[in-house]
């Protein structure tokens, strides 16, 4: 983050205070505070739902699933075989 001097700071605020005026700086930073508030609400929202989310039910087997031999029960000629490709 860039170190600001004092300087620079007043130059930076009175720029500030000649394009906006007095009456509308408090209005700007309100709605910034608001703006900024709301946004971290969100986040909270966000982060809350993922870690509080239900998995649901297990998944169930189905016959074909039931009738499929297992992995421990394939040959070592079947396990090292290359996948099929799709594309």
């Amino acid at each position: 983050m860039p170190h600001f001097s004092f300087m620079e700071l007043v130059i930076i605020m009175v720029v500030i205070l000649l394009l906006f005026g007095a009456k509308r700086i408090p209005e700007i930073a309100g709605s910034v505070g608001k703006g900024i508030k709301e946004f971290k609400k969100e986040m909270n929202d966000i982060e809350r739902n993922v870690t509080n989310r239900d998995p649901g039910p297990p998944p169930r087997l189905t016959s074909e699933d039931l009738q499929r031999p297992s992995t421990s029960q394939t040959s070592d000629s079947e396990s090292t075989r290359e996948p099929r490709r799709l594309i």
